[in-house]
């Protein structure tokens, strides 16, 4: 079934199109990734998927309802990981985790959180203030946060940038986890980390979503040697 549905979306400003006119199939409990270079469109995409923003034009569907018109329906049954840490840094992981467990008034709070505890495995972390965390403990823990609410659906804005190289590794671990559970929509620069967590990758350029596949059939199309070069290949229309 699908989870996402885009139909013509469109986002001007001004004089500028950002998103022109594209369509957009994601099904439920997919990971889906979109790529693209800076200024390609896919953060104001996922923007307008995730309700933060309005589309100039165009339809957007999600589980079976119309942003338009069910726009506070949909809000609760997704969530956001932005590409900034979402943590609280003067409270313990456990205040933050209980926070927001407020915010979206939670009703069996203390369960969901230690779900979410032994999921991410943050004991040893619980009682420490955010800020005395590493990168990668501070990523986890904000994901941790945006699963607080059960969303269907996930939207992950380059959850591993700034990490080492085995923080990352954990990190998708994480994420690996929750395949096939929610419906998960993925950005990020790191070509691997699309490569080895998506089940498919849409690439976005000057607006428009160019391809769409699994990075094998990417590969294949494009003749390249790696996912990598499949990916500059299909962003510069071929031209580097």
């Amino acid at each position: 079934m699908t989870a996402i549905e885009a139909k013509k979306l469109t986002k001007r400003f001004k004089d500028k199109v950002a998103v022109n006119e594209i369509n957009l199939d994601i099904k439920q409990g997919e990971l889906f990734a979109l790529l693209g270079v800076n200024g390609a469109g896919k953060t104001t995409t996922i923007k307008m998927l995730s309700g933060l923003i309005l589309p100039t034009s165009g339809e957007i569907i999600i589980e079976n309802m119309n942003m338009k018109r069910e726009a506070f329906k949909i809000k609760q049954i997704l969530n956001v990981s932005p590409q900034e840490t979402a943590i609280a840094p003067n409270l313990t992981v456990k205040e933050n985790l209980e926070f927001m467990a407020g915010v979206y008034q939670i009703e069996d709070k203390d369960k969901k959180i230690n779900e979410l505890v032994k999921g991410f495995k943050l004991d040893e972390v619980l009682n420490k203030k955010a800020k005395t965390l590493s990168g990668g403990w501070q990523r986890k823990v904000s994901i941790a946060i945006s699963l607080i609410n059960n969303p269907k659906i996930l939207f992950l804005d380059e959850p591993t940038l700034g990490l080492d190289v085995i923080a990352r590794k954990e990190l998708w671990k994480v994420i690996n986890s929750l395949k096939g559970k929610i419906t998960i929509i993925l950005t990020t620069h790191y070509m691997e980390e699309a490569e080895s967590l998506s089940d498919r990758i849409g690439i976005m350029a000057n607006g428009n979503i160019v391809e769409v596949g699994t990075s094998k059939e990417l590969i294949k199309k494009t003749k390249a040697k790696n996912f990598e070069d499949a990916f500059v290949s299909i962003a510069t229309g071929g031209e580097l």
